[in-house]
C-alpha cells in the first residue's frame, strides 16, 4: 500500500488535512486492503502507533516506520468496533491526543469495520457522484437512470430508499453519513455521495426499507452514548420508491432533512411530517421576517439563548418537563427554569395549549428559514 501513504505532519492546514484522512481511508478500502497494511497505513498517516484488536484474535500494532511494535500498549485514544465481532482501535501517543485523532481513528474504525466483511457485504461505500446524480436528477432517461442503479450495485427493480444527512459544525456530511450508516448494520447495500452540499445515501437494504429509520436511530443514539452528544447531523430519510423514482424519494429526504434538529429530533422520516410539508412551501425571506421567527433569532443572540432555544426545541417535541430533561441530560427544574425565561422573553405561557401550538410552529418556521 506504499503508493497510498500520507502523513498529517505534511499536510498544512486543517481543513485540507480532514478532506485528505477521508480520502486516505476511503482509499484503503477501495483497494481491498487487509487489516495488518491498514493498522500500517493509520500509523504511517499518524506518527505514532497504530492497534487493532478484535475479541478472539491477536491484536495488531504497527510503529509508523510499519515495523511491528512490541512493548506494553500506552493508548491514548480509541474508539470502539462494535460488534460482529467486538473490538477496537487506538492510536499510541506519548504527549496525548494529536491533531484529528478523532477523525482519523473515526475513519479507521469505518475501514476496520468494512475491511473484516466478505468483499460483497463491503459497505456503506463512497459512490460516484455522477452516476448517484443521474439516478437523483430530473432529466434522465429511465433507461439511464437504471443503467446507473447497476453500476452502482443496486437494483431498479427493488424498493430504494434515501437519506439525506447535512451537518451544522460545517463537518464533511458525507464523512458523516458514512461513519452513521457504518453503524447501521442492517442498511446495506447503501451508496453514498455529496449533492449540493447534502450528503445522499441511497439505501436497498436486503431485510427491507421498513429497517432504514430504527437503524439510523439506533446508530445515532450509538454516537450520543460514545461521544456524550449525537453531533450536529442532521437526518432527513424519503419514502420508499422503487429504483427509478429514487429522486422522489431524495426530494422527500432533503424536505425532512430541513426539519431535523441534532440531539433532539436529528432523524425526520417524510411520512411523518403530514401537513407540516406544506410550511416548507412558504418563502424563506417570509418565514425569516415572521415576527416570532425574528423573537426567536434575538433570543438565541443573547449569551444563554441557543440553550434556551434547545429547551424550548426539546419541550415542544416531548410535551412534557421531564421527558424534555431526560433529552437534554438535565434535572426538570432546570429545564423548568429554561422554559421560564423563555416565557418571560416572548411573552407565551408554555402551559397554555394556543401558546404551545405557536411556539412550535415558529420553531418549525425558524428551522426551514435557516435552511434552503
Amino acid at each position: 500500500m506504499k503508493g497510498l501513504l500520507l502523513r498529517l505532519s505534511a499536510v498544512d492546514t486543517d481543513a485540507e488535512a480532514a478532506v485528505r484522512v477521508i480520502a486516505y481511508f476511503d482509499e484503503l478500502v477501495a483497494h481491498g486492503a487487509g487489516l495488518p497494511d491498514l493498522v500500517r497505513a493509520t500509523a504511517s498517516l499518524a506518527g505514532c502507533v497504530a492497534g487493532l484488536r478484535r475479541d478472539g484474535e491477536r491484536p495488531l500494532r504497527f510503529k509508523p516506520g510499519g515495523e511491528p511494535a512490541e512493548g506494553e500498549e500506552r493508548i491514548s485514544v480509541s474508539a470502539d468496533l462494535g460488534d460482529d465481532p467486538a473490538g477496537m482501535v487506538w492510536l499510541e501517543r506519548a504527549d496525548g491526543p494529536g491533531r484529528l485523532d478523532d477523525l482519523v481513528l473515526e475513519r479507521f474504525a469505518i475501514a476496520a469495520r468494512l475491511l473484516a466483511r466478505p468483499v460483497p457485504a463491503r459497505t456503506p461505500q463512497l459512490a460516484d457522484p455522477a452516476l448517484v446524480e443521474l439516478v437523483l436528477g430530473e432529466q434522465a432517461a429511465d433507461e439511464d437512470r437504471a443503467r446507473a442503479l447497476r453500476l452502482l450495485g443496486l437494483d431498479a427493480a427493488k424498493p430504494v430508499r434515501v437519506v439525506a444527512v447535512g451537518t451544522e459544525d460545517g463537518g464533511d456530511p458525507g464523512a458523516a453519513a458514512v461513519a452513521l450508516v457504518a453503524r447501521g448494520g442492517a442498511l446495506p447495500p447503501v451508496r453514498v455521495a455529496v449533492v449540493g452540499g447534502v450528503a445522499a445515501v441511497v439505501v436497498q437494504p436486503r431485510a427491507g426499507t421498513a429497517v432504514v429509520v430504527p437503524a439510523l436511530r439506533a446508530a445515532l443514539a450509538e454516537r450520543a452514548r460514545e461521544r456524550s452528544s449525537a453531533g450536529s447531523v442532521r437526518v432527513g430519510v424519503g419514502d420508499a420508491v422503487d429504483g427509478l423514482g429514487a429522486r422522489r424519494s431524495w426530494l422527500q429526504a432533503r424536505l425532512a432533512e430541513r426539519f431535523a434538529v441534532p440531539g433532539t429530533e436529528a432523524v425526520v422520516e417524510h411520512g411523518e411530517l403530514g401537513p407540516l410539508t406544506l410550511l416548507a412551501e412558504i418563502p424563506i425571506e417570509r418565514l425569516r421576517a415572521h415576527d416570532d421567527v425574528r423573537a426567536l433569532d434575538a433570543l438565541a443572540a443573547t449569551p444563554t439563548g441557543a440553550v434556551d432555544v434547545a429547551t424550548l426545541e426539546a419541550f415542544c417535541r416531548t410535551g412534557s418537563l421531564r421527558q424534555a430533561a431526560a433529552v437534554l441530560h438535565r434535572h426538570h427544574s432546570s429545564v423548568a427554569a429554561r422554559l421560564a425565561h423563555v416565557e418571560d422573553a416572548l411573552g407565551w405561557r408554555l402551559d397554555e395549549p394556543d401558546d404551545r401550538f405557536r411556539a412550535r410552529l415558529a420553531l418549525l418556521a425558524r428551522r426551514l428559514a435557516t435552511r434552503d
